[in-house]
């Protein structure tokens, strides 16, 4: 059994890079069979191992632009991608996302609830195909977790969805509602969790081990509120305690050892995407948020495409000394230095002179000045936002030479969300003392002062620095309660605005859909 883990492990990588060259089916009108001959089901020990690659393949799309994760980031307070001339306007489509003026047409809300359903698709083709085969009951449980996760991000994002899980079922779907999708993903996932591995291993990287189905069903339980009107706090602090009790995680002594360019060594990450710059590419931030003169900068391959930025005031949490005290040093601020905290999470960013060889990033009329500079200012969304203005994603290092495609492993579950969702629980239940205790452990990691206190606003705020844009932010904002308020660039949305609209394409196809209410 090991060595087919082992194997399987290997599989993944090869399927991620398979995945870019050939498109998955991402629809729910996908051609289904109501039999599959003898020979379609596995026979082999190497068509197991082939078939649990397929399942991890489409994990491929996080670090990609245009779809899941940055439908999320960008309709959040964190990122931004600014239309510089006219670079980046795309006929409005990314003002859309982060305005909260998307409509059921916008090509991020159809290209994100394809990418979902193309996940789905494939785990319930391989559930099917398992079933038929003897001894193969765990990895049936392990696909069933993987299509939980799926439906898990379908339902967060767009609220009652077409369920099916039934490969042989060809019969359109009309919407199911949020509630009952909840409750079939904790049911899932309740049947399955203890059938999983426990072992925190090379055999379980970048797999679906016990703990990273623990870490997902802490998260469901979390937004136990939002999905379904009632709460479930004692739920997602019970998951969360027994992650904590297992032992196997623990905080890195150093925050951005976790999204290092090699960051497989580290205890902290539950269940990431493994990726390769040779074997398995399609992670490339360095390419959508750095700016084209960042080719000298950094000795890459390529001219990257001048792109996503952080939005000023959520860069400026950070180094705030009253929201955010800490040991106070020079920092960039606005559009220069001032003095702030010297928070360590402060790496999750590329800002300041980039270097003398640099060439000025302006054109005529930019507020660039000479040589390249990014600035956490940003002087407007659009149409003319300076080129160099944006402090830019720098969370996952970046290699000097490097190609498009990153070696970093993605990270969709970290043990400090776990902590912190702990430390939510507390709050939200009585317990300030239990979760200022939680916080301060996160604080002390990040090199500031500790807190003496906590409320809702200081916790979303430390949630908000510790975890930047791990696809997050849009879902705590929700659950908070801050998502329809106003902020740079954007006026208070309406309340239908928490989920996403049905995409057109889905309503055209499908009649027995139904739009999300307000669109």
């Amino acid at each position: 059994m090991k060595n087919l883990q082992m194997k399987i492990k290997k599989l993944i990588l090869v399927f991620a890079c398979l995945v870019f060259i050939v498109p998955a089916c991402t629809n729910l009108d996908e051609e289904l069979y109501d039999t599959l001959a003898a020979e379609n089901f596995f026979q082999s020990e190497d068509e197991y191992i082939a078939a649990l690659g397929q399942a991890y393949a489409n994990f491929t799309m996080w670090g990609s632009h245009s779809n899941v994760w940055s439908t999320n980031e960008l309709s959040s307070d964190e990122l931004v991608v600014p239309t510089r001339g006219g670079d980046w306007y795309d006929g409005g489509v990314l003002l859309q996302v982060h305005q909260h003026t998307y409509t059921p047409d916008n090509g991020f809300v159809s290209n994100a609830w394809n990418a979902l359903y193309g996940g789905i698709n494939t785990t319930n083709r391989l559930i099917y195909q398992f079933s038929a085969v003897e001894g193969a009951e765990a990895f049936e449980a392990e696909l069933r977790a993987i299509r939980a996760f799926w439906y898990y991000h379908l339902m967060d994002m767009y609220g009652n969805v077409p369920m099916s899980t039934d490969f042989t079922d060809t019969e359109p779907k009309g919407n199911t509602p949020r509630a009952t999708v909840y409750s079939w993903i904790m049911s899932e996932l309740d049947a399955v969790i203890n059938l999983l591995p426990t072992v925190k291993d090379g055999s379980t990287y970048g797999r679906m081990n016990k703990w990273a189905a623990l870490a997902l069903r802490h998260k469901m339980k979390l937004n136990a509120g939002v999905y379904t009107g009632s709460a479930d706090w004692a739920g997602a602090k019970a998951d969360a305690d027994a992650i904590i009790a297992s032992g196997l995680y623990s905080l890195e002594g150093n925050y951005a050892s976790n999204f290092a360019v090699e960051n497989s060594g580290s205890n902290e990450n539950i269940f990431v995407v493994p990726y390769d710059k040779v074997f398995a590419g399609g992670f490339n931030w360095v390419a959508m948020t750095l700016h084209y003169a960042s080719q000298n900068t950094f000795n890459l391959t390529f001219q990257p495409w001048n792109g996503y930025a952080t939005v000023e005031d959520f860069y400026n949490s950070y180094v705030d000394p009253v929201s955010n005290p800490g040991p106070q040093g020079t920092v960039y601020k606005g559009k220069g230095t001032a003095t702030g905290t010297l928070d360590s999470r402060l790496s999750n960013f590329v800002v300041g002179p980039q270097g003398t060889d640099d060439p000025a990033g302006g054109e005529a009329g930019d507020d660039d000045g000479v040589g390249l500079n990014f600035t956490p200012y940003i002087n407007s969304i659009w149409p003319d936002a300076c080129r160099q203005c944006g402090a830019r994603i720098g969370k996952y290092a970046y290699e000097n030479g490097q190609t498009p495609n990153m070696s970093n492993d993605w990270v969709l579950f970290r043990y400090a969300d776990i902590l912190l969702g702990k430390a939510e629980a507390h709050l939200r239940t009585g317990d300030a003392a239990g979760a200022l205790g939680i916080v301060n452990q996160i604080r002390a990691r990040a090199g500031v002062d500790a807190y003496t206190s906590l409320d809702l606003d200081n916790l979303l705020a430390e949630r908000g620095r510790e975890m930047y844009v791990e696809n997050d932010r849009r879902q705590s904002l929700v659950r908070f309660g801050k998502f329809n308020d106003a902020w740079w660039e954007k006026g208070v949305s309406g309340s239908h605005m928490t989920i996403f609209p049905i995409p057109k394409p889905q309503l055209d196809a499908n009649s027995k859909l139904t739009q999300n209410p307000g669109y």
